[in-house]
């Protein structure tokens, strides 16, 4: 769905209150006097809160699907080299929607059947499922081992990257980084964490010659 100008601006704003303060615990209300807008415009653009939360994820979760459908009818890159590609992109995200991530993370914390619930379960099985597609065609080729277990090699992806981003002070510590700036410590871990996975990824996947 293409959204105004108006309308991504209050998704922007919608997003940073719901990693600052839970899904639960905003308000309409507050969205609406942090965007500068009245509570009419949201319920016409939005219909609802929950509605206005399917829009912050369509609006940072559509191109990762558009990715890997691209990636996969991609015949110029050999199937580890897009995996690669994939897990380039991964780490991007994570380190330019940080906001987006903290509302994915605390959500699922809270581990109840709700609808935000649903829809972050509805949104890993999709990302799955192209995933999946990614790496059978791997298997298939004879590039990639059988057996693999997707889920948790997409847990170690996900993982190691959340991870790294809500405990990048305590890195920044151990390593004696604290004096980079935010960019370019962006810079460092981007580089850091594509080749720490991509070492992991070929590990799991690769048949061995």
């Amino acid at each position: 769905m293409e959204y105004n100008e108006k309308q991504i601006a209050i998704i922007n704003i919608a997003e940073k209150l719901f990693a600052e303060k839970g899904f639960d615990g905003t308000s309409v209300r507050d969205i609406a006097q942090e965007a500068g807008v009245n509570l009419a415009m949201i319920s016409y653009y939005f219909g609802s809160k929950e509605k206005l939360m399917e829009a912050v994820f369509e609006q940072r979760t559509t191109n990762i699907r558009i990715k890997v459908e691209n990636l996969i009818q991609n015949n110029e890159l050999t199937h580890l080299e897009k995996v690669n590609v994939l897990i380039d992109d991964y780490v991007d995200k994570f380190i330019h929607q940080q906001e987006f991530h903290k509302i994915m993370m605390r959500e699922q914390l809270i581990d109840k059947d709700t609808p935000i619930a649903a829809l972050i379960h509805e949104l890993k099985k999709r990302n799955l499922g192209s995933i999946k597609r990614l790496v059978q065609e791997g298997q298939k080729s004879g590039e990639f081992k059988k057996n693999i277990d997707i889920v948790l090699m997409m847990n170690t992806l996900v993982g190691t990257v959340s991870h790294m981003i809500t405990a990048q002070r305590f890195y920044k510590e151990c390593n004696h980084l604290e004096n980079m700036t935010d960019l370019e410590f962006q810079k460092y871990i981007r580089k850091k964490l594509s080749i720490h996975l991509k070492h992991i990824f070929k590990a799991i996947l690769v048949n061995e010659a």
